[in-house]
Parts: structure tokens; sequence; C-alpha cells
């Protein structure tokens, strides 16, 4: 991995509300991270494509529409089948907190409801990277 944190910021579907997408992606470019922002109404397969091409480290996918349960599995499995299990894979916005269990069985590391605080995440991510760098 480079030095510098590659992060995907994707919006899938009909969910046209970006406003927190692009509040956490400036957060995360504000810490030092490179973010790719896809803009609203990407597919899957859209998204995970990007993931590829960019050769990005973690995957921050935003969810308001309540259909996040779908495209958790789906993004999940399509990271897993072109061999980016290893990316970090974060899910933000509207999730109900009983789902997230179930959403981890999907690959998601960890979800960020609405209000979550953007150190928060920017946290996660670089303990994470902290742990994948002394891993190895």
């Amino acid at each position: 991995m480079s030095d510098r944190i590659r992060v995907v910021i994707a919006k899938p579907g009909m969910d046209g509300h970006d406003r927190g997408a692009k509040i956490i992606a400036r957060a995360l470019r504000d810490a030092g991270m490179e973010v790719i922002y896809t803009g609203i109404f990407q597919t899957s397969e859209s998204i995970v494509e990007t993931v590829l091409q960019e050769d990005a480290d973690v995957l921050g996918v935003s969810i308001l529409s309540g259909t996040y349960e779908h495209y958790a599995k789906e993004i999940g499995g399509m990271l897993r089948e072109n061999g980016l299990g290893d990316v970090l894979f974060l899910l933000g916005g509207t999730v109900s907190r009983q789902d997230v269990n179930r959403l981890k069985g999907y690959g998601v590391a960890e979800v960020f409801g609405a209000g979550a605080h953007t150190q928060d995440i920017v946290g996660y991510i670089r303990e994470w990277a902290a742990a994948r760098e002394k891993a190895g």
C-alpha cells in the first residue's frame, strides 16, 4: 500500500441525496487520504469497477434510501469475485442497527449511521491501515 490511503466514495441506486457522502469525502481528503467520489446513481458494477481501476484501499458506500442490504450483499459479493476481498468496505447512511451484523456477513467491515462523526470514520480507516501495514 502506498503512503496515501486511496478511498472510493460511492452512491448506488436511485438515491440522489449526496450531501453526507460529499462531507465524508472532504473530511477524508482533509485527513490526507486520496478520495475518488463516483457521484450519484451508480450501479454496483460501476462501483466495483472504480475500486478495481483506482486500486483503492477503501470503499465507502452511502445509502439513504433503505436499500442498504441489497447493495451490501451485491457489492460485497462482487468485491470478493473480483479479488478485492481485502478492500475495507464501509457503509454509511440510514441503516437499522439491528441489521448491522447481517451486513457484516456480506463483507461490510463497519457501518457508520447518519450523524456519525467524521473523525470517527477517519480514525477507523487510519487504524485499519496501520494494522494492515503492520501485518505486512
